[in-house]
């Protein structure tokens, strides 16, 4: 895949007010105009580039959104204050009561618990399907049905999204294609693909550092105008506002990303082809035995990899949780949710964030209390890496020792 986001970045070049390298701030909730007549243009949606209220928007989160929208080739992008802000603002402004969504089974848990026990309230269904499989969702789809929704690269159990044969039966039925790249920065480019509105988790590796929650809405500027609208918008009237300096660190972060990316996705490689010659069982798209590798290559950008996500099947949750404790004690990582940050972060999905999942469809979907999901940090010796974390393994039991004897 053509595709060079990482240019569309490096031309972005932003003034700030006194000529600094960095645009300045927007340290303020509200704006001053010259005239009432201004402010209720401004009101109406009618006066572009006027700030009113920083709910509505603020020259911090704009800049934000030009970079989010270079990242991903769309025309312009919205920012939120979490990722769940940005999901539950999309579907919350294509949905209404006695409406459809056709989803992923393998999904955020905070997605799926939305979808599944929330959007319930308002009378808005929802079929959870095996995305990779374009038939089965074609037989669920009615006339009611508002958008299908996946993600790139599915949390926890990294299936694979053919974003160009979902995007091709979205526009058979005339619905949008929604797809979360949390996982997939400049990894995969699904506006690219033909997806019509693309969501990010800023928290993760998009943000890099772990010290703040954000999310995103890329796609066309009717729709995200939409999603601002003061009488319709669902961003705009459930509030899920990015506040202006978390969204000038954001941006600072942004910078590094392409960088970040290519050594998260090495780094994740070089573990899952050593852990599975080992004989362990691993998931990792860049994996030939990946049953989306081939799908992956078709719509990756190999500049920067497969990504920085790779699970590992331990059998039992004892066992998990012992070598996740060990690893931790090792100063290899930190047991914690999230990803993206320099420091590997692992933990045990069915115990946390997929624990919204009831027990009987994570095991419908494969999902195992032994899985461990590993956002691979930025470890500059990862064999060493490697070396400790087998000797774990050995320790517990995992793995056996092939020391071969003198």
């Amino acid at each position: 895949m053509d595709y060079k986001a990482s240019n569309h970045l490096q031309d972005l070049q932003y003034f700030g007010e006194y000529g600094g390298v960095n645009p300045s701030i927007s340290d303020s909730s509200t704006y001053t105009f010259l005239s009432a007549k201004t402010m209720f243009d401004t009101f109406e949606g009618n006066t572009e580039g006027c700030y009113l209220y920083s709910r509505h928007s603020s020259p911090s989160n704009l800049y934000l959104g030009e970079a989010l929208a270079a990242l991903e080739g769309t025309e312009t992008a919205n920012v939120y204050a979490s990722g769940m802000g940005a999901i539950t603002s999309v579907i919350m402004q294509l949905c209404s009561a006695g409406d459809h969504i056709v989803s992923s089974r393998t999904i955020y848990g905070g997605t799926y618990a939305f979808m599944k026990n929330f959007l319930v309230k308002f009378n808005i269904a929802t079929s959870f399907v095996d995305t990779t499989k374009i038939e089965a969702i074609e037989k669920v789809i009615t006339h009611n049905t508002k958008m299908i929704y996946c993600e790139s690269i599915s949390n926890p159990l990294l299936e694979v999204a053919d974003i160009r044969a979902l995007a091709k039966l979205a526009k058979k039925y005339g619905i949008p294609l929604v797809v979360d790249n949390t996982f997939s920065p400049l990894t995969i480019a699904p506006a690219l693909l033909g997806a019509d509105i693309v969501i990010h988790s800023l928290t993760k590796f998009i943000n890099g550092s772990s010290d703040c929650v954000a999310g995103a809405v890329c796609g066309s500027k009717p729709f995200c105008l939409s999603l601002k609208d003061v009488n319709s918008g669902s961003g705009m009237l459930l509030g899920s506002t990015l506040d202006s300096l978390r969204a000038a660190s954001i941006l600072k972060n942004m910078r590094t990303l392409h960088i970040r990316m290519k050594m998260h996705s090495a780094n994740a490689l070089y573990l899952a082809q050593n852990f599975e010659n080992q004989g362990l069982r691993v998931v990792y798209p860049g994996l030939e035995t990946h049953p989306g590798h081939a799908v992956m290559k078709r719509q990756m950008n190999p500049e920067f990899g497969f990504g920085g996500l790779m699970t590992m099947d331990v059998g039992t949750l004892k066992k998990a949780n012992a070598l996740m404790e060990m690893m931790q004690a090792k100063k290899l990582g930190y047991l914690a949710v999230s990803l993206g940050f320099y420091k590997t972060l692992f933990s045990a999905p069915s115990t946390s964030t997929s624990s919204e999942i009831p027990l009987d469809e994570q095991q419908q979907m494969g999902l195992s209390n032994g899985l461990i999901r590993f956002s691979v940090g930025l470890d500059n010796d990862i064999h060493r890496t490697y070396e400790t974390m087998k000797t774990s393994m050995e320790q517990l039991g995992i793995l056996k020792n092939k020391k071969v004897a003198p």
